[in-house]
C-alpha cells in the first residue's frame, strides 16, 4: 500500500525540534501497517525553498527514507473541471496536483490535514482515500488491533503534584506559555484528568469553574457576567483511540454537574495539533467568540452555550441536550457487546478488568449500533434506550436490564455492499471486520442497517429497571418473549423510565 504524505506532514516529521508527537505516532503506524511512505515532486521543491542551506542539506538526506514519485499524473478531466473555479491560489493548485495522484490511483491513500483538500475529496467521491492523521490512525487501529502493543489506561484524576512535569508531552505548553512550569507547580493541589501509557502522558485536561465575578478584561469582547466552565489546559496525542471525544464527555458532564451557562477555551492555532483540536471543538458546538491577549500572545476564544436548546438536524451542535418531542425506542444489545460498546454502563456483576479504553469505539461519544429490526421508523434526533439482554443460562426476567440512553445522529440504510458496510461501521462499532462481514451476509434478503448514535449517559446503578420491572410498569409486554428488535415506547412510558431511574432531567429541553 502506498501512502502519499502532504508537504506539511513531512516538514513536521523532519524538523529538528519536534513538538507534534502525533506525527511520530503516524509514522509508527505507517511502518506497522507496511505502508510505503511516498512524497511528491511538489513537496521536494517546497522543501528546497527553505532559506537555510544547512537545513536543506539535512532534509535532502532524510528524504532518502521516502519513496519519491517520479512522474506527475496527468490531471483527470473531472478533477480539472471541479477545481477550475475553486483553485484561487498557487497553493490551491498544488494541492489539487497532490489529490490527483490518489484520484488516479497512483497511490492508495493521501494523508493531509488540509480542510480544502478533504472538501475536494468529498466532491470527487473519494473521502475514503483521503485521511487526516486522526482518521488514518482510527482506520489502522480498527483494522489491526493485534498491532496495538500498549494499553491506554482509563482516564484518571490526579493532583498536578503527582504528574511528571518533565514529560515531553508538556514541551508544547512550555513553548507557548512563558512561565508554564511555575503555573503548573502552583496548581500542585488541584485536579487534572489524564491518560498515559508506558511511554508517557497521552492526554491532559484541566477544568476550572468560574463565577459571575471572574475578571475577563483580557478577553475581547469582554464576557458578560455568568457562571462558566473554563477548559484551562487540554491536549490529546493522536493515536486512533478517540481520546478527544472521551475528554469532551468529561467536559460536558462537569458543565452539567456544576450548572454553568457556558463552556469556553482559549487556544492558539499555530500548530496542526491545535488546529485539529479546534476542529473537534467546532464539531461539538463550540463557536469562535473573540480573542484573549496575554504575555503568551493572542489566543482564540471558543465558546459553547449550555442553554437548553435542541437541534434535531445536527444533534452534535447542541449535545448533550435532547427533546421529548421525538420518537423513543428501546433497543436490545447482547451481553458480550454491551460493555464493549458502552463501557460507562458496566454492570455491578461485571469485572472492570479488561475494559481498558484502548479501542476507538470505547472512547467515542459517537458510536455505531447495527440492527436487523423489522421496525425501522427511527430517525435522526430520536432517543434510544439500550436494553442489555440476559447472559446465557440466566433468566431474562431478572437479568435483562436497561442501562444507557443515547441520541440518534443518523440512520444509514442505503448501503452499497459488504465493503461499504464495513467501511461505515469499522471505527465506531464493537465488531471486527470479519464479524461485520458475517453480519452483512447473514441474510441476503434482509441486510442490516446502521444507527449512528451519541452516547448521553448511563442510568444510575441500583436504579436500572430489569425486565420484571419493565413488565410491571407495562413498558414491555409478553413475559416469555425477550426483546428482539427496536421497540417504540410512548412519551408517557419514557417519563416513567426517567422517574423510576432517578435520571437528571436537566438535559431535556422541554
Amino acid at each position: 500500500m502506498k501512502a502519499l504524505l502532504d508537504t506539511n506532514i513531512v516538514i513536521h516529521r523532519e524538523a529538528n525540534h519536534v513538538l507534534n508527537r502525533d506525527i511520530g505516532t503516524l509514522f509508527g503506524w505507517l511502518d506497522k501497517g507496511k505502508y510505503t511512505k511516498c512524497i511528491h515532486p511538489i513537496t521536494i521543491e517546497e522543501l528546497k525553498k527553505n532559506s537555510n542551506k544547512e537545513t536543506i542539506d539535512t532534509l535532502a538526506v532524510k528524504l532518502d527514507s521516502y519513496q519519491a514519485i517520479k512522474t506527475i499524473a496527468p490531471q483527470d478531466a473531472k478533477i480539472k473541471d471541479l477545481c477550475a473555479g475553486v483553485d484561487l491560489t498557487f497553493n490551491d493548485k498544488n494541492d489539487t496536483v497532490l489529490l490527483n495522484e490518489v484520484y488516479c490511483s497512483r497511490v492508495d491513500i493521501f494523508i493531509t490535514e488540509d480542510k480544502k483538500i478533504h472538501a475536494k475529496a468529498a466532491l470527487l467521491g473519494i473521502p475514503d482515500k483521503v485521511f487526516t492523521i486522526d482518521s488514518f490512525l482510527e482506520k489502522v487501529v480498527s483494522e489491526h488491533p493485534e498491532l496495538v502493543n500498549y494499553k491506554v489506561l482509563s482516564v484518571t484524576k490526579k493532583h498536578f503534584g503527582e504528574i511528571n512535569l518533565k514529560d515531553a508531552f508538556f514541551d508544547s505548553f512550555r513553548e507557548d506559555y512563558p512561565g508554564f512550569n511555575d503555573w503548573f507547580n502552583k496548581k500542585s493541589d488541584e485536579i487534572a484528568y489524564i491518560t498515559s501509557n508506558e511511554v508517557g502522558i497521552l492526554s491532559f485536561l484541566f477544568l476550572k469553574v468560574e463565577d459571575n465575578d471572574e475578571n475577563y478584561s483580557n478577553i475581547l469582547p469582554i464576557f458578560p457576567p455568568a457562571k462558566r466552565l473554563k477548559i484551562g489546559t487540554f491536549k490529546v496525542v493522536s493515536n486512533g483511540l478517540r481520546l478527544g471525544e472521551r475528554f469532551l464527555k468529561i467536559v460536558f458532564d462537569n458543565a452539567l454537574q456544576n450548572k454553568v451557562s457556558e463552556i469556553y477555551v482559549t487556544i492558539f492555532d499555530k500548530r496542526e495539533d491545535q488546529i485539529r483540536l479546534i476542529r473537534l471543538l467546532e464539531e461539538w458546538g463550540f463557536t469562535k467568540y473573540g480573542k484573549k491577549k496575554s504575555a503568551a500572545g493572542e489566543e482564540l476564544v471558543f465558546v459553547k452555550s449550555l442553554k437548553p436548546v435542541f437541534d434535531r438536524n445536527n444533534p452534535k451542535l447542541t449535545y448533550p441536550f435532547i427533546s421529548r418531542n421525538v420518537k423513543i425506542f428501546i433497543a436490545p444489545i447482547w451481553p458480550q457487546y454491551h460493555t464493549e460498546l458502552l463501557p460507562d454502563s458496566i454492570l455491578k456483576t461485571e469485572s472492570p478488568v479488561g475494559f481498558v479504553e484502548n479501542k476507538p469505539h470505547r472512547n467515542a461519544i459517537s458510536k455505531v449500533y447495527i440492527s436487523r429490526s423489522i421496525g425501522r421508523n427511527i430517525n435522526k434526533g430520536d432517543i434510544i434506550i439500550f436494553y442489555r439482554t440476559a447472559e446465557k443460562d440466566k433468566h431474562a426476567y431478572f437479568n435483562s436490564v436497561i442501562t444507557t440512553i443515547g441520541l440518534i445522529e443518523s440512520k444509514v440504510e442505503n448501503i452499497a455492499d459488504e465493503y461499504d458496510f464495513v467501511l461505515k461501521c469499522r471505527k465506531r462499532s464493537v465488531f471486527s471486520d470479519d464479524e461485520l462481514k458475517r453480519h452483512w451476509n447473514w441474510s441476503q434478503n434482509y441486510r442490516p442497517f446502521i444507527l449512528n448514535f451519541l452516547y448521553l449517559g448511563s442510568f444510575v446503578v441500583g436504579k436500572r429497571l430489569n425486565r420484571k420491572r419493565l413488565l410491571d410498569l407495562k413498558i414491555l409486554s409478553g413475559e416469555n418473549n425477550e426483546l428482539r428488535g427496536l421497540k417504540q415506547i410512548t412519551p408517557e412510558q419514557f417519563n416513567l423510565i426517567l422517574k423510576e431511574t432517578n435520571t437528571d432531567e436537566s438535559i431535556i429541553v422541554d
